[in-house]
């Protein structure tokens, strides 16, 4: 048995995948938003002065980090309704509880990223923001982020890709995403070849649409800081020339004096 060129692009222009895919990227969206939400939290619990807040965060990173994704989603969809009703509801669909479950657990991964990222800026300038009468929030929402956001962008792009992949993981879940839509063409046909190969080709279109919009967004970010550099040495030559007309002036009339 061949590899079958027809029933490969049958299913290539079927938009079974096409639904498939957009709800692995829907799944992996919801995810990273939820990551990148509590993810924060827990980096600025990490980086704290009050040990509450610190072993709470180390905590859950060390938690979420050693319990596999998998064991997640089966305990958000199988375990949780028979723990709290409410969620045996219509409304907790898969969708749902494979967005939450992953950005659960992505959380503690972006908690790093985000941490690292805010403790590579140098601590002098959010003591120059407060010392110029800015608020905590202000310094941390006017300095110290857009800083950080730069460091944080690459290995962002990764987990979101990653999260894409790990959206596979809900097919235990009964989510028809990408990888469940070709595994239920296989198991009709059993013409493995044609129909993975149609699911590596999305996954292959999808990840190289992510990379671009992301390396659209550093080349953005990268934009600010050199236009921020360049008018900080236009600030500081013009300062240095104002200091040099003023001593000039002075030792002119220390002269005439």
């Amino acid at each position: 048995m061949g590899f079958d060129p027809h029933i490969f692009w049958q299913q290539l222009t079927n938009l079974q995948y096409l639904w498939g895919a957009l709800l692995s990227i829907g799944v992996a969206a919801v995810a990273l938003i939820i990551a990148v939400v509590l993810g924060f939290f827990l980096a600025l619990g990490r980086t704290s002065g009050n040990r509450w807040g610190r072993g709470g965060s180390a905590t859950y990173i060390w938690l979420f980090r050693a319990i596999p994704a998998l064991l997640v989603l089966l305990i958000m969809w199988n375990a949780l309704p028979q723990l709290i009703p409410v969620f045996k509801a219509d409304w907790y669909t898969p969708f749902i509880a494979a967005s939450v479950g992953l950005g659960i657990v992505e959380a503690a991964f972006m908690a790093e990223i985000i941490r690292s990222a805010l403790t590579s800026v140098d601590d002098g300038q959010g003591l120059a923001g407060r010392a110029l009468g800015m608020t905590p929030g202000s310094v941390m929402r006017k300095v110290i982020l857009p800083q950080a956001i730069r460091t944080a962008l690459p290995p962002t792009g990764n987990e979101f890709i990653g999260l894409v992949k790990y959206s596979s993981l809900a097919s235990v879940i009964s989510l028809q995403e990408l990888l469940t839509t070709a595994q239920v063409g296989v198991n009709t046909t059993f013409r493995y070849a044609e129909y993975y190969a149609v699911a590596i080709i999305y996954y292959l279109v999808i990840v190289t649409i992510i990379t671009l919009i992301q390396g659209r967004i550093e080349k953005r970010f990268a934009w600010s800081s050199r236009g921020a550099r360049k008018l900080l040495l236009r600030t500081t030559a013009t300062e240095t020339q104002v200091i040099a007309v003023g001593r000039a002036r002075g030792e002119r009339e220390e002269v005439k004096a």
